[in-house]
C-alpha cells in the first residue's frame, strides 16, 4: 500500500456531506459501482467526464494497494425521457426514429461508447453489467420488496417512498431545481414515488417487454442499479459513483430500494460520490438539440482524446468545468510539453535504477500521495508531474519510475505516448502526411539553394492548409488547430 498511514485516502461522501477516510467493507478490497450510460445515442463529452472521474478513482484505489472490483452498468432498457416517471422509453423512442430494433440501437451505441472509453485510456471495469441480461433477477428483487414497500396502479408497480427512513437525504432540499422537477403521474400516492415496474399500455407492444406478476412490461430505470450493484458487490459495498445529475432522483431512489431490500436504514454503498457538470456556454452539451459535442467532434477538429482527459484532470472532479475550445487547445499544448518531457527522460534512461530513491524524488512521491489522497485532487498532481519533468540532474531511471506512478493514477499513457501521436489530422485537412513531408523536403532543398522565395511560398502553402512548420525540431511539422 502507498503510505496509507501517513496519507490515508479521504473521499467526499455526498450522503453526510463531508470528507471521510476510506475504510473498505472487506479489508484490502475496494468495491465500486458506477452508473453507466443509457445507450440510445452517442455520449457527449460531459457524459464522458463521469467515466474519467470514475477511472481516476479506480486507478487511485489500485495505486493505494486495494484489490479493485469495479462494475459499470449499461442501461439498454427502462430509462424514460424524463429522469422521473414521465415520457417515452429512450431506447424505444430512438429505435422508432431510426427505423431499427431497440436491440440494434443498444449494440451500436454501446460499441460507440466502448470506443470512446478506449480512446480516453479508461481502464476496463471488472464487468460491464448489461441491464437486459438481468431482468428476471430484477423481477425477483421487486417481488421481495413489493408487499411492504410498493403499490400497484394502472401504469405499473410503484415504490412508496414514505416506507423508508429519510428518503432523499442524498439530494438537495425539495426545491424547483431539485426534487421539484419530478412530474406528476396519475395514481401515485406521493410526488416522490417512482416506478419499479412499468406496464405496457393496453393495446401496445414494446420491443423490450417481459412477463411479470404486475403484467407485461419493463423494469423501472432505478431498479437495475440496485439489483446489479448488490449482485456483483454485495448488499453493502464501498463506493457508488455517478454524475451530479443522478444526485437528485436516480440515486435517492436506488438508496430507497436498497433500504427496502436489505431491511435496513443503510444506503447500500458506504460512500456516494458525484462529479460536477461540464459547462458549455455555447449550449452544445445536451443531446436534445441533436447537435452536441462528442469525442469524435474533438478528434475531427484535430484534438487528441487524451487532451480532453487532461483538461478534465486539471479541475477537481467536484468543481464545475467550463468547456471552451481555447481551454481544450491549451490542454493539448500542456500534454505535448509533458510528453516531450517524458521523452527526454526516456532518452536518458540507462536501465540501471538504483535501490535507494533520490531524496527529491521521495519528496515528490510523498507530495503526489498527499495530493491524490485529498479527495482525488488531480489538479495538484499535474504541477508535481511538471516539477518532476523539470528536474535535469536527477537519475533518469528513477524519474521514469516516478512518472509511472503518476501515470498509474492520471492515465495519460505517458510511457507509451509519443509527441507524434498527438498530431491528429483534422477532418477538414486538405493535404495528407506524405504530401507534407515531400513539400518540407522541397522547402529544405530550396533553402539549401538559397531560393528563399520558393521556401517562403512552400511555407505559406502549408500554412494555408493547416500545417505549422517547426524548423529545427525533429518532428518537423504539426497540424495547426483553428477552432
Amino acid at each position: 500500500m502507498k503510505d496509507n498511514a501517513t496519507h490515508p485516502l479521504k473521499l467526499f461522501n455526498r450522503l453526510p456531506r463531508e470528507l471521510e477516510i476510506f475504510t473498505p467493507v472487506h479489508p484490502g478490497e475496494a468495491r465500486v459501482y458506477t452508473c453507466g450510460p443509457t445507450v440510445y445515442n452517442y455520449q457527449h463529452i460531459g457524459n464522458m467526464r463521469a467515466y474519467i472521474f470514475a477511472d481516476l478513482l479506480g486507478r487511485t484505489l489500485s495505486w493505494k494497494g486495494y484489490q479493485l472490483t469495479h462494475i459499470i452498468n449499461i442501461t439498454d432498457v427502462g430509462h424514460l425521457t424524463s429522469d422521473a416517471d414521465a415520457g417515452d422509453d429512450k431506447m424505444e423512442k430512438a429505435a422508432a426514429k431510426a427505423g431499427k430494433s431497440a436491440w440494434d440501437i443498444a449494440k451500436y451505441y454501446t460499441d460507440a461508447y466502448w470506443l470512446d472509453i478506449d480512446r480516453l485510456n479508461i481502464r476496463q471495469p471488472a464487468k460491464w453489467s448489461i441491464a437486459t441480461d438481468h431482468v428476471e433477477e430484477m423481477i425477483e428483487f421487486a417481488k421481495k420488496i413489493a408487499d411492504k414497500h410498493c403499490y400497484e396502479c394502472e401504469t405499473g408497480l410503484y415504490f412508496d417512498t414514505t416506507t423508508v427512513p429519510d428518503y432523499g437525504a442524498l439530494a438537495r432540499a425539495n426545491t424547483d431545481e431539485g426534487e421539484g422537477r419530478i412530474e406528476t403521474v396519475e395514481g401515485k400516492r406521493n410526488q416522490n414515488d417512482f416506478a419499479i415496474w412499468r406496464k405496457t399500455p393496453p393495446g401496445e407492444t414494446r420491443q423490450m417487454e417481459w412477463d411479470s406478476p404486475w403484467g407485461k412490461g419493463a423494469p423501472g430505470w432505478h431498479l437495475e442499479c440496485s439489483q446489479m450493484s448488490m449482485k456483483y458487490l454485495g448488499e453493502t459495498f464501498d463506493i457508488h459513483t455517478g454524475g451530479i445529475d443522478h444526485r437528485e432522483i436516480h440515486h435517492p431512489n436506488e438508496i430507497a430500494q436498497n433500504q427496502a431490500h436489505n431491511c435496513s436504514a443503510h444506503s447500500g454503498a458506504n460512500i456516494w460520490m458525484h462529479n460536477n457538470f461540464l459547462i458549455d456556454r455555447a449550449g452544445k452539451m445536451s443531446k436534445s438539440s441533436g447537435d452536441f459535442l462528442r469525442l469524435q467532434v474533438l478528434i475531427d477538429k484535430g484534438i487528441h482524446p487524451l487532451a480532453y482527459r487532461l483538461m478534465c484532470l486539471q479541475a477537481h472532479y467536484r468543481s464545475e468545468l467550463e468547456f471552451t475550445w481555447e481551454n481544450l487547445v491549451a490542454a493539448l499544448t500542456r500534454l505535448k510539453r509533458i510528453v516531450m518531457g517524458v521523452g527526454k527522460q526516456r532518452a536518458k534512461a540507462a536501465g540501471n535504477q538504483a535501490v535507494i530513491e533520490h531524496p527529491r524524488l521521495v519528496q515528490i512521491r510523498q507530495q503526489l500521495n498527499e495530493a491524490i489522497s485529498d479527495d482525488l485532487n488531480s489538479s495538484k498532481c499535474l504541477p508535481l508531474l511538471e516539477d518532476l519533468l523539470a528536474q535535469k540532474k536527477l537519475p533518469a531511471d528513477q524519474c521514469l519510475s516516478l512518472i509511472a506512478a503518476f501515470d498509474h493514477i492520471l492515465g495519460l499513457d505517458l510511457l507509451a505516448l509519443k509527441r507524434s501521436d498527438l498530431r491528429v489530422r483534422s477532418k477538414d485537412a486538405t493535404i495528407d502526411e506524405t504530401d507534407i513531408e515531400q513539400k518540407i523536403d522541397q522547402r529544405q532543398q530550396a533553402k539549401s539553394d538559397k531560393d528563399f522565395a520558393l521556401a517562403d511560398a512552400i511555407r505559406n502553402e502549408l500554412t494555408a492548409q493547416g500545417v505549422d512548420l517547426m524548423d529545427g525540431d525533429p518532428l518537423r511539422w504539426e497540424w495547426r488547430i483553428e477552432i
